[in-house]
């Protein structure tokens, strides 16, 4: 990044948090469908049951922690990764 002009990098930014929003919009909506379809079957009401509340939140808080435990493996592979190619490089 460091030979790119200040309106490249203005530019690059910007792209990179268009991709981020939409990467998360992505990631909410298929959230939001998955505990939609796993939870609600009932369409006689315009409320949630509480078991369909119930079953929302366990859903929603264990997809998260599912997607924070990833981000966090991720992170550890690309940390090991880079870390055993720079060895190689000396």
């Amino acid at each position: 990044m460091d030979n790119l002009t200040k309106s490249e990098q203005q530019e690059l930014e910007t792209r990179l948090q268009k991709r981020q929003v939409k990467e998360f919009m992505t990631l909410f909506g298929g959230l939001v469908d998955n505990c939609f379809t796993a939870c609600v079957d009932d369409f006689t009401s315009k409320a949630l049951s509480g078991r369909e509340n119930g079953c929302i939140s366990r859903c929603v808080i264990k997809s998260m922690a599912t997607q924070t435990r990833l981000s966090e493996r991720f992170a550890e592979l690309n940390q090991s990764m880079t870390a055993e190619m720079q060895n190689k490089r000396f």
